[in-house]
């Protein structure tokens, strides 16, 4: 069972990891075109820092603790 949830962590992990670099790429894309939105913007970082928060949530449920 341990193992599925692993499996399944790490698959989730490449997902969200996808999804971050797309979105970092859209912003650089938007704020060289020069005339962008900035409040779609601002919403892209937005999502982007949350992805973050998740991506470094599955790195820490997905890496053993270690009693030192």
């Amino acid at each position: 069972m341990q193992a599925d949830n692993e499996t399944a962590l790490r698959e989730e992990l490449v997902q969200v990891r996808n999804e971050h670099r797309t979105l970092d790429e859209q912003i650089v894309e938007l704020e060289s075109a020069g005339a962008a939105d900035q409040l779609q913007i601002k919403r892209l970082k937005k999502h982007k820092l949350a992805l973050k928060d998740r991506i470094t949530s599955i790195e820490d449920r997905l890496t053993p603790d270690i009693i030192a």
